[in-house]
């Protein structure tokens, strides 16, 4: 549990914060980009593929993102006390930019699997899909319980 002091209050972030989930989330996205770039491009000198190219530079694209996204979190709890408004408000800005871009790169992926074999493509697209209209129903049900009690 980490601590964060303000001037005239003190705000605590607790392990089921969102924020830490989110953090727990890019690093799972920054280790799985990064072995994918390391296990892909070897196979790339091997056996050129242009779509794997692409795939790969996707993923790679987003690595320095979630670098970023990591220092800005850890400034944002090191240095909150010290932070105005604004540059609270600019650095979450920053933080959301970086985690669309590494949110992303789960296309180049999906665009892997592609490549590997269109079935395998089509699966992860297809179960992606699915996975997010379970979630919406889920959220939104959860919503509408919310709104009846």
């Amino acid at each position: 549990m980490t601590a964060k002091k303000s001037a005239d209050r003190q705000v605590m972030i607790r392990v089921d914060d969102p924020s830490e989930k989110r953090w727990t989330i890019m690093a799972a996205l920054l280790g799985t980009n990064t072995a994918f770039a390391l296990f892909h491009g070897i196979a790339q000198q091997g056996n050129y593929l242009p779509i794997r190219q692409i795939a790969l530079l996707i993923a790679i694209i987003a690595i320095p993102f979630q670098a970023v996204y990591f220092m800005v979190y850890a400034f944002v709890l090191e240095y909150s006390d010290r932070l105005g408004e604004q540059a609270h408000i600019n650095l979450q800005h920053l933080a959301s930019f970086c985690q669309v871009v590494a949110y992303l790169s789960i296309s180049g992926i999906a665009i892997m699997f592609y490549a590997t074999h269109w079935v395998l493509g089509a699966a992860f697209t297809i179960s992606g899909l699915i996975a997010i209209v379970l979630v919406r129903m889920a959220i939104s049900q959860a919503q509408q319980l919310a709104a009846t009690e």
